[in-house]
């Protein structure tokens, strides 16, 4: 059952996709070839959707970045979010070319007839700005009142939001990221007491894939418990797939998304089979059903195999050397150690023909 108790925020339309108001907590990742490449990131796009990414970021360096948005929207399907610093023509150019939504700091893109400038461009198409703010990136005077506190990013971002507020232009979300995960979910709670735009979480600088997904599954996870966010990334020192992987992983298991479920027991000494290897083949073999909603259990001995097995949709009971196939809660046979994954896939492929 997928839960529903979230905080109350504001709608935005980013492309297709629907953020805050209710709509399901949206997955964000970003390319991390030279936009210019149209070829390049086009087959990096189609790797993110394929594994569920739902809005794509760009970075916007140049005039040749910007262009490059009108040829990448020809075939994308994703909204496309281009991320700019410091040159508001850049931001025009963007828009001009297709982007889908900004991703800027009003505060570092020029004077205000600069900023109004560009809210004017982005008003006219009702595209959407987040205001990203990093707890490495924060204004020194800002600094100096706070220290790095949750404080600090909070009046950091509501500074930003106030320039958009004067303009009369509501259509942003808003991000407080830091790479320390207490700090980070700090900010957040602070933030979504004093504001009800729709809030993009994520962890800056998380590090690798092993430490960064226990990261951000520690903090986005926090939060979306709370009922905080409406759009996330999990941002990894990693092939930007296993971003949108973490993504739908931390999602489903907080039931707020649907999805193959595929629960497994831990080794211990009474494993007489390779549960390890079976795991992976499993999740290997399972891919194509990633988006289906069903559970596998892969259990490894007959102390808590059977039990655990039933009890899923379908399921495999390590022997030695073998182990009982489970669908619907009913053994369905005993199978040789070496055919139980081709045969658990046939089972599946009966009832959710691809």
């Amino acid at each position: 059952m997928i839960k529903t108790d979230r905080r109350p925020t504001r709608q935005i339309r980013l492309g297709s996709v629907l953020i805050g108001g209710g709509a399901p907590v949206s997955i964000q990742s970003m390319t991390n070839v030279r936009t210019a490449d149209v070829q390049a990131v086009s087959e990096q796009i189609k790797q993110l959707q394929n594994a569920g990414c739902e809005i794509v970021r760009v970075a916007v360096l140049d005039e040749a970045d910007a262009e490059a948005i009108k040829s990448l929207h020809k075939g994308c399907k994703l909204p496309l979010v281009a991320d700019i610093h410091f040159d508001y023509k850049l931001a025009l150019s963007a828009i001009q070319n297709g982007a889908d939504g900004l991703r800027i700091n009003p505060g570092n893109i020029g004077s205000r007839e600069k900023v109004k400038e560009v809210v004017a461009a982005a008003k006219e198409k009702m595209l959407p700005i987040r205001i990203g703010v990093n707890s490495g990136s924060l204004p020194k005077p800002i600094l100096k009142k706070y220290g790095l506190t949750a404080e600090a990013l909070v009046e950091a971002a509501l500074s930003h939001v106030s320039i958009l507020e004067k303009l009369n232009y509501r259509e942003m979300k808003i991000s407080v990221k830091a790479s320390s995960v207490p700090l980070m979910i700090q900010s957040y709670r602070l933030l979504s007491q004093k504001v009800d735009y729709p809030l993009h979480l994520g962890v800056t600088e998380a590090g690798s894939e092993y430490n960064g997904v226990v990261k951000s599954a520690a903090a986005i996870g926090t939060l979306l418990s709370e009922g905080i966010g409406d759009t996330l990334r999990v941002s990894l020192t990693a092939d930007p797939v296993r971003e949108v992987i973490a993504a739908k992983a931390i999602l489903r298991a907080l039931e707020l998304r649907p999805g193959l479920n595929i629960i497994s027991c831990p080794t211990c000494g009474r494993t007489q089979i390779n549960l390890i290897d079976l795991v992976k083949q499993t999740e290997e073999a399972l891919q194509p059903w990633q988006n289906y909603d069903f559970t596998v259990a892969v259990m490894g001995c007959a102390v808590n195999g059977p039990g655990e097995a039933s009890h899923a949709d379908f399921g495999i009971a390590g022997g030695k050397g073998e182990g009982l196939l489970f669908a619907q809660g009913k053994i369905v046979r005993k199978v040789p150690e070496k055919d139980l994954v081709s045969e658990l896939v046939d089972l599946i492929k009966e009832r959710y023909p691809l």
